[in-house]
């Protein structure tokens, strides 16, 4: 499965960490443009004047663990398509121009389903689209799950419980499959 992931969905540190580590287990492939890894470091500004050259090294790890998950931007596939935020074309054009099957997002409103399935794509929250994969592989997912969990009780020098943890990343559905 080829996934887009909107900057909605990269800038949850947790999230995308755990989205990353899947995608490099070959559990899906990612899709990105250099516009959608811009939008997710402009977002982090708001955690301080830091955070964009922090985000901006994450966004070189990505694209350089990932080189086949860049995809150029396509103004002529934008410009036929028709969204209630035109700031969004750019991600759906993203997704016809990769051949991807999904844009994992949590902006629902903004790529409607009907919308996207003249496309030949669908929406997926990150929640549902992990929880999937968590269906699949079990214990890939588990894996997964823990090592993101001791990276996080790593950094932070304390103790990390992972109910918090994926309730504070909104993934409610992959904590009760994981059964916390």
């Amino acid at each position: 499965m080829k996934a887009v992931l909107d900057a909605c969905v990269l800038y949850p540190t947790i999230l995308r960490e755990i989205l990353q580590a899947a995608a490099e287990a070959g559990l899906y492939q990612p899709v990105f443009s250099d516009r959608i890894l811009r939008e997710w470091v402009l977002a982090t500004a708001k955690l301080g004047p830091e955070a964009p050259a922090i985000a901006e090294g994450e966004a070189a790890v990505l694209r350089a663990s990932f080189p086949r998950a860049l995809v150029r931007e396509h103004p002529e596939i934008e410009a036929r398509l028709l969204l209630p935020d035109p700031n969004d074309r750019h991600v759906l054009a993203s997704a016809i121009a990769s051949s991807a099957d999904a844009i994992v997002t949590f902006n629902a409103q903004d790529f409607p389903g009907h919308v996207l399935a003249a496309e030949g794509v669908t929406r997926r929250d990150p929640d549902g689209f992990l929880w999937e994969l968590h269906s699949r592989h079990p214990d890939m997912m588990a894996r997964i799950v823990e090592t993101v969990r001791a990276k996080a009780e790593a950094i932070s020098g304390q103790p990390v419980a992972l109910k918090p943890l994926l309730k504070r990343a909104r993934l409610y559905r992959l904590a009760k499959a994981m059964g916390v």
